[in-house]
């Protein structure tokens, strides 16, 4: 009878760290999930910001300094000119 109870309180225990592990294993996806999404976020808005400067490039040219910040946008969303 006492094999018997330590075979229970054995697997008990293999059943509670293979849980732990799990769980932590669950913890690093999320984390790489969010990053993973934020970063695919920050690449919509760099196409959308793209596409606004290319179609508003002429109105950057009429203002004063106009090109200095177009070229300032252009490399912070890290568009090509053409």
């Amino acid at each position: 009878m006492v094999e018997l109870l330590e075979i229970y309180v054995l697997n008990l225990a293999i059943t509670l760290f293979m849980f732990i592990i799990l769980t932590f294993r669950a913890w690093i996806e999320l984390k790489n999930y969010r990053i993973m999404w934020k970063e695919l976020e920050w690449r919509k808005t760099r196409e959308v910001a793209g596409k606004i400067l290319r179609a508003e490039k002429d109105m950057f040219a009429g203002v004063e300094g106009g090109e200095e910040l177009y070229k300032l946008l252009c490399e912070m969303f890290k568009v090509s000119e053409s």
